[in-house]
């Protein structure tokens, strides 16, 4: 008989002995694979309820009626969450986003659980200059006010890809696409001050470095990087945005919002996605406490002279030496104002 066989006990039969192993092995791995099991379930459990308890909810009664907001991407995750807060306290709100047809469901849901039939959709892509500038046109003509700008919206991309202005894709959405709005918008923010202007930034900015000489990269050894980057980016464009618009009502603070199951993160590459879905269900937090922070910065009566700052869990958090470099912040803002194209006759900051 082969080295590789053996007699079953029971009939006699011949059974590669390699396959015996290999049971055998399970056999009495089982109670370790149970134990590991109930481990990763405690470990989840504990964490969802450390997130429910920690989590900062905004139980302010601020009202926002008369208030025209923006959110851009408003059709999902955590700007879907911050549209519905706002919409149940009276606000105009307007959804800009890319995809139209999320754009309407989401307005649709919204309207029916706020009871806030001034719900809108507007188009825009923040990768595109020309659909900033047609969303900023139409806006400027159409709308009398606007009391607050979220730049919610957020994208990681996992391979480099260029836009049509030529700049990569992740920067362009998540930081030169609302620098650009920005500017195109002053104007009316400044006509209806006190007014806002509320960045969603992260706290993932703390692993990576802001490189002026490369900020708008053709390769990276690790594109989803870049997505840090632009949160880096976000918060130096605020505290440089707050020191240019003193003395004119128009406040501009930047928020972490916290590591948040929203779709941002299917960008990731293949090999990691399964993964990542089972940590980001089982660890992150829901958009609903994602976005408390976002309405607090945006809603807050105690908020309306604070520019400028940084926060999380509906509170004040320190930043960086280099987050709060002014020198740096300013560098930024001039190679910002080449890339996004502004032109002499765009409104100034």
């Amino acid at each position: 008989m082969s080295l590789f066989t053996f007699l079953d006990e029971e009939d006699g039969t011949k059974v590669p002995s390699l396959t015996r192993m290999v049971v055998s092995d399970l056999y009495l791995s089982w109670p370790v694979v149970q134990t590991l099991t109930c481990a990763a379930l405690a470990a989840i459990l504990i964490v969802k309820l450390y997130n429910f308890l920690t989590c900062r909810y905004y139980t302010g009664i601020a009202k926002m009626d008369g208030k025209t907001v923006i959110i851009t991407g408003g059709n999902g995750g955590i700007g879907k969450e911050t549209a519905r807060e706002i919409a149940k306290r009276g606000a105009r709100v307007i959804l800009a986003c890319r995809n139209l047809e999320t754009a309407k469901k989401a307005r649709d849901e919204i309207v029916q659980d706020s009871n806030n039939q001034n719900v809108i959709v507007k188009k825009l892509d923040l990768s595109s200059q020309k659909s900033i500038r047609e969303f900023a046109e139409e806006i400027t003509r159409s709308e009398p006010r606007l009391d607050v700008l979220i730049h919610n919206a957020g994208m990681a991309a996992n391979k480099i890809q260029m836009t049509e202005d030529n700049i990569e894709l992740t920067m362009a959405t998540n930081h030169f696409g609302p620098f650009l709005l920005t500017h195109l918008l002053i104007d009316l923010l400044k006509k209806s001050a006190p007014s806002r202007v509320v960045v969603v930034a992260s706290e993932l900015y703390r692993i990576v470095s802001l490189n002026l000489n490369n900020v708008n990269p053709t390769r990276s050894w690790f594109v989803p990087r870049l997505y840090y980057v632009s949160k880096y980016a976000n918060i130096c464009f605020t505290k440089e945005l707050a020191r240019r618009l003193e003395g004119t009502g128009v406040t501009a603070n930047c928020l972490h919002p916290g590591i948040v199951d929203t779709g941002i993160w299917e960008s990731a590459p293949v090999l990691f996605r399964w993964l990542l879905r089972l940590v980001i269900k089982g660890f992150f937090k829901t958009p609903v406490q994602g976005c408390q922070t976002s309405v607090y910065v945006a809603c807050a009566e105690e908020l309306q002279e604070v520019t400028g700052k940084y926060f999380a869990e509906c509170k004040e958090k320190e930043v960086t030496r280099g987050a709060s470099d002014e020198n740096k912040a300013k560098k930024l803002w001039e190679i910002s104002e080449r890339l996004a194209n502004l032109r002499p006759s765009d409104p100034k900051i």
